[in-house]
């Protein structure tokens, strides 16, 4: 795989992906463009639904890719590379034009467990979807918009021995001057969609950074973006999926890409991963192929879940922060992620098949755990496993700087990431 080909391509998906709800609409346009078709979950499937069909579903910032092989059975099992679409950052909030000193400014909420600082100075987009009376939905992104402010240190000298910010008064966005009759951000976004002001009675829209994502550094080796966490392994699932139906290499299972929404928050939504989204697919795509729940359950029995979701390298600055011997570098791989209590699922069959499929698309993996001083995080893998009782593996690429407005990460690992991932939907 051409790690700058690929790169470039990741590039492009983020610069498309500024929200959950365009990073759905991005893979669902990027599948269709391969053949696949969306299907809606309030239509009938059975008469579409059939061995050799490739599916589409979109449930708000959630997708689901599906590749069925021609010879499916009712037991037929999935290979499934689960993901999520969301980042952390900052929610407009209802009434969200205010004023203060002059200044417009846009009331925001914090999402999820952003690095608070890394926002600060930076051109910032508002982007997601606003829906009409009509119950229309309408994608908008208002393009460099706002910018949190920080205080010159002039006025905190202190600001470099420790910056302490207040999440309500520290970081509201600019926008403009004036008075809040000047800035009406709702009828900004009726303009992008094409509606009336008075038209748009709901919106979900978060900020994005608006630095395109770049290649740096010695040999171009480095790659700065917003969003890597975890589009990163959304891009490279898409990828994979897409090269294994490409080339046919999708024979004995049914492929999935399942990448959800709200995981950020704890993924306890109706598109997140502890949310029916996954279950709900399968289960009528196995119905549809005449699988009784009996036959589902040997299906699940028989198969796999890889919970992609992006991980630590260790720091430079800060190698106290990792474990003191396993100690994943940037470059070397991808992550085997572990953990034991569960935070991620991964087992000895889980690493025994992740090194399978790392050793069939001849790239490297590391393993990753957490300094036992330092709380794990987790990811949608034990969630999975839960839901569906699908053995689950958790991997991902290792970043620095993750949370931040802007994270960083080499590229032959998001390379790696994808051909593993493909070796994987072969079988491996």
């Amino acid at each position: 795989m051409d790690s700058a080909a690929h790169v470039a391509d990741l590039a492009r998906f983020v610069t498309a992906s500024p929200s959950s709800y365009h990073a759905a609409r991005e893979v669902a346009d990027r599948a269709v463009a391969a053949g696949f078709t969306v299907f809606h979950e309030t239509e009938d499937w059975s008469g579409s639904v059939a061995p050799g069909a490739r599916i589409v579903v979109v449930r708000d910032g959630a997708v689901i890719v599906l590749s069925i092989p021609a010879e499916a059975t009712p037991t037929t099992p999935f290979r499934i590379v689960g993901a999520h679409t969301d980042s952390p950052g900052f929610k407009l909030k209802p009434k969200p034009t205010t004023a203060a000193a002059g200044w417009l400014q846009a009331g925001i909420e914090i999402y999820g467990g952003p690095l608070l600082n890394s926002w600060l100075d930076r051109e910032l987009e508002l982007a997601g979807r606003i829906v009409t009376r009509d119950g229309a939905e309408h994608l908008v992104r208002t393009g460099p918009y706002l910018r949190i402010p920080q205080l010159a240190i002039h006025l905190d000298r202190d600001a470099n021995a420790g910056l302490t910010l207040d999440r309500q008064r520290h970081v509201q966005p600019v926008f403009g001057t004036g008075e809040v009759t000047a800035g009406d951000l709702v009828g900004l976004f009726a303009e992008l969609a094409g509606v009336a002001s008075d038209d748009v009675l709901g919106y979900d829209l978060l900020t994005a950074d608006t630095q395109e994502p770049r290649t740096f550094g010695q040999d171009d080796a480095l790659f700065a973006s917003g969003r890597l966490d975890n589009l990163s392994s959304v891009h490279a699932g898409l990828a994979a999926l897409l090269s294994a139906t490409e080339s046919g290499s999708d024979g004995d299972a049914v492929l999935v890409l399942a990448a959800f929404d709200h995981e950020e928050l704890g993924s306890e939504s109706r598109s997140g991963a502890s949310g029916p989204f996954l279950a709900d697919v399968l289960s009528r795509v196995g119905a549809a192929l005449g699988a009784r729940p009996a036959d589902l359950a040997r299906a699940f029995a028989s198969s796999w879940v890889v919970s992609a979701d992006a991980g630590h390298a260790v720091h430079p600055n800060y190698p106290e922060k990792h474990d003191p011997v396993v100690r994943p570098l940037a470059g070397r791989g991808p992550l085997l992620k572990i953990n034991a209590n569960q935070r991620y699922s991964t087992d000895a069959h889980g690493a025994a098949l992740w090194a399978r499929a790392s050793a069939a698309a001849g790239v490297p993996f590391q393993e990753f755990v957490s300094n036992n001083t330092v709380p794990c995080g987790s990811t949608i893998g034990p969630l999975t496993a839960t839901r569906l009782g699908i053995r689950t593996v958790d991997v991902g690429v290792p970043l620095l700087s993750m949370h931040s407005a802007r994270e960083l990460v080499h590229v032959d690992d998001v390379t790696a990431l994808a051909a593993a991932a493909t070796a994987f939907y072969a079988g491996a």
